[in-house]
């Protein structure tokens, strides 16, 4: 098959779109026939290197896969050949307290799809039986794709970790981003008043249009500064953090007295502080997530296939040209989510 691979650490010049080994399904799995995959600020990362990560080469990225049921393994259930998926990206034993509790997420052997095992940048993808979901009606292999982590994240976040309720008001950092995008369309489903913050004018009327009330431009606009006037001071009961130390100081200063923050991510780095006194006088809970069990997706999908949300494509390159999507990632031009088409 073709694929796009790595086999060793870098800039987007160490992405190779060449020929790999075909996969097999073990009988647990089925064989996709890939259509499309999103990118994710993971892959960025995982392309890169993580201090202590050993990523075994040579590599295949690609968390968010669609496409096709191209076989099944023996022990796969009824799942048919030539069904249309898109699949769950993270993997977990499926046997420990946490799994069988439904917290799958919380596996201490997770892992996701094109992370510490071969992903979707491929024409051919293995993955177990039960990550496998049908795609909802009158959605592309495109727009599949761009549902699966963000969305999932975004979910995780707000309902499981927040606990957002309707008609309080929250702040999501770099609205124009995929986990971004998705956080704002749930919130609103939520009943929530949104503030969203993006990094250049031509991006407001887009977050506008997903759903949020206010919009902070924070590269003219001071982000503390205006959720203070936009909330008559009191500040925000939820924030969703995803953006690392360069908000960090802001984001916690925005919120209410009882108010949560959410983070799911560093991408600007990881070293955050926070003074402790601020911390417990004013009553704050300070929250990590990371994705969410399958389960959770089950509600998402639901809500797109009522078209109440709906995933944000920003721009669709062909599988071989992977390397041109990662610049575009890098360099903060998406509004929504970039897609491979294989």
């Amino acid at each position: 098959m073709k694929a796009v691979v790595f086999t060793q650490h870098g800039g987007p010049e160490v992405l190779k779109y060449t020929d790999a080994p075909d996969p097999k399904p073990r009988a647990d799995e089925v064989l996709v026939r890939v259509r499309a995959c999103a990118l994710n600020h993971l892959d960025l990362w995982i392309r890169r290197g993580i201090p202590g990560i050993q990523i075994p080469m040579p590599h295949i990225n690609g968390s968010d896969i669609s496409g096709e049921i191209a076989a099944v393994g023996e022990m796969a259930g009824d799942i048919r050949v030539g069904e249309k998926v898109l699949l769950q990206p993270g993997i977990s034993c499926g046997r420990c307290a946490a799994c069988l509790a439904g917290n799958d997420n919380l596996c201490r052997k997770y892992t996701l799809l094109g992370y510490l095992v071969n992903g979707g940048y491929a024409e051919f993808v293995c993955a177990p039986a039960r990550n496998a979901v049908a795609i909802p009606a009158g959605l592309s292999f495109e727009e599949a794709a761009a549902i699966p982590l963000v969305f999932l994240t975004a979910w995780h976040m707000l309902v499981t970790r927040a606990k957002l309720q309707p008609g309080e008001d929250v702040l999501i950092l770099g609205g124009g981003s995929g986990v971004g995008s998705a956080a704002i369309q749930i919130a609103k489903v939520l009943g929530a008043h949104v503030i969203a913050t993006v990094g250049a004018e031509e991006k407001v009327e887009k977050v506008r249009a997903l759903g949020a009330d206010e919009v902070i431009v924070h590269t003219k606009q001071q982000i503390q500064a205006e959720v203070k006037r936009l909330t008559n001071r009191r500040g925000v009961d939820v924030v969703i953090e995803h953006v690392g130390t360069a908000t960090w100081d802001q984001s916690v200063a925005c919120l209410a007295v009882n108010g949560r923050l959410v983070t799911c991510g560093a991408t600007t780095g990881y070293d955050a502080k926070i003074d402790l006194r601020f911390l417990f006088s004013r009553h704050l809970s300070i929250l990590g997530s990371y994705m969410g069990s399958k389960a959770e997706l089950f509600p998402v999908l639901e809500l797109v296939a009522r078209k109440q949300i709906h995933p944000v494509v920003d721009k669709v390159f062909p599988l071989a040209e992977a390397a041109e999507a990662h610049r575009r990632l890098e360099h903060r031009e998406q509004f929504g989510k970039i897609v491979l088409k294989v």
